[in-house]
Parts: structure tokens; C-alpha cells; sequence
């Protein structure tokens, strides 16, 4: 999907609404769902990804103001760009509705050129907010990396996608591989210091043991019958 299109869920009680809204976001590159209430549009927003939702103000039943309540309750959701639509247009429906958490408001019939300028509004909220969760989400993987290096159990590749990125977070994962990699380096060069250093320590312990053995009267004693008997 590009950069100027979304999945985009319409929710509206009236078919010809519906299938205007859907036609004009079709032929502007975007994929569309529609719901025909709000308990149906609060379903599919549960059980779908979307990136923009159209919400109608006024439907039987379960009606925009809900469902758009129930999206701002929801930590999953609640940062998905709404834009309600409606026919009515007092300065109390819209004021309700920004208080509700809804990013922009559409009157009914719409305006191609205003619900264009809307949607890539919306589109722009949530790919920002995808690239912060990203980036965070990201962070987490530099802050788990400092941990498993002091834990002894660091994996170069932990970092391998968050080196990709071409600021500075990406710059500083680089880094931080390269230098985990040498402290690795290092500290592998020094345990195998230490292995050759108890080697020649053992070595030397059993050079200095055999040494107090030989060098007794009693071992010098034991040589002399070995010799005397072997001349026999």
C-alpha cells in the first residue's frame, strides 16, 4: 500500500451514503470496508487493521457517538483517526463529538476535495503514530541489548533491524553492536588467557609436588635399592 492510501471503514445506516463514500475512497486508491450500523462498524474495527475510519453520527441502535466512545476506551484503538459524517451541522453535535475524541468532522453531502483533504489528514495521524509505536518498540530491542550484554547473552542479530535505520537510533544500534562485539572479542581473548594461565599454574603445582617427592632422603633411599637389586 502507499504512502497516500489506507484501509479505510465506512459506518453509515444509509446504503446510498455508503456507496458513494465507498466508490469515491475506491477510485482515490483506497481499500474500503463498510458497516450498515454502528454495532456491525464496532465489530469489524475489533476483528480488522484499518487506518482511517468515515463514522455517521446518527444510527439506530448503537449511533456514531458509541462507537466512538468504545474506540477511545480501547488502548488497541483508541489512537485510530475518526472523522465523523453527518447531515446535521449545530455547533453542539460537532462540539460532542471533538470532546469524544473525534479528529475531524465531514458534513453531509460531502465535498470530494474536503473528504480528500480529511482522509490524507487522518492517513498522516496514523502512520505518525505507527512510527512512533515503531520507534519505541525499537528502543525496547537497544534496551534489552545492554541488558543481555551484561548477562553474557548478547545476540549481534537482536539488532540487526534497528541498525537498518538510517537516524540516529540506527546509528547508535551500530554502535553498540560493534562495540558489544569487541567487549565479546575480549573478554573470550581473556578467558582463554586465563585457561592457559591455571594450565601453567597446574603444571607448575605438579612440577614443584614431584620435585618435593624426588628430592627427599627417603626417594634417594628407595633409588639406591632399586639400583642395588637391579645389579644383582
Amino acid at each position: 500500500m502507499s504512502a497516500q492510501t489506507a484501509r479505510v471503514l465506512v459506518v453509515d445506516d444509509e446504503p446510498i451514503n455508503r456507496r458513494l463514500l465507498a466508490r469515491y475512497l475506491e477510485r482515490e486508491g483506497h481499500e474500503v470496508a463498510t458497516a450498515d450500523d454502528g454495532a456491525a462498524g464496532w465489530e469489524k474495527l475489533r476483528a480488522e487493521p484499518f487506518d482511517v475510519v468515515l463514522l455517521d453520527v446518527l444510527m439506530p441502535e448503537m449511533d456514531g457517538y458509541e462507537v466512538l466512545e468504545l474506540l477511545r476506551a480501547d488502548p488497541a484503538r483508541r489512537h485510530l483517526p475518526v472523522i465523523m459524517i453527518s447531515s446535521l451541522e449545530d455547533t453542539d453535535s460537532i462540539v460532542r463529538c471533538i470532546e469524544l475524541g473525534a479528529d475531524d468532522y465531514l458534513p453531509k453531502p460531502f465535498r470530494p476535495v474536503l473528504l480528500r483533504a480529511r482522509i490524507n489528514a487522518g492517513i498522516a495521524r496514523k502512520r505518525l503514530h505507527d512510527l512512533e509505536l515503531e520507534y519505541l518498540e525499537q528502543v525496547g530491542h537497544v534496551v534489552d541489548a545492554a541488558a543481555a550484554v551484561e548477562q553474557g547473552r548478547f545476540d549481534e542479530r537482536s539488532l540487526d533491524a534497528v541498525a537498518e535505520r538510517d537516524d540516529a537510533l540506527g546509528n547508535l544500534a551500530r554502535i553498540f553492536q560493534h562495540m558489544a562485539c569487541e567487549i565479546a572479542a575480549r573478554e573470550d581473548a581473556l578467558k582463554q588467557q586465563v585457561h592457559e594461565l591455571r594450565i601453567e599454574i597446574d603444571e607448575a603445582k605438579a612440577a614443584k609436588q614431584v620435585a618435593e617427592i624426588t628430592e627427599t632422603d627417603y626417594f634417594r633411599d628407595l633409588l639406591h635399592k632399586a639400583d642395588a637389586l637391579r645389579q644383582r
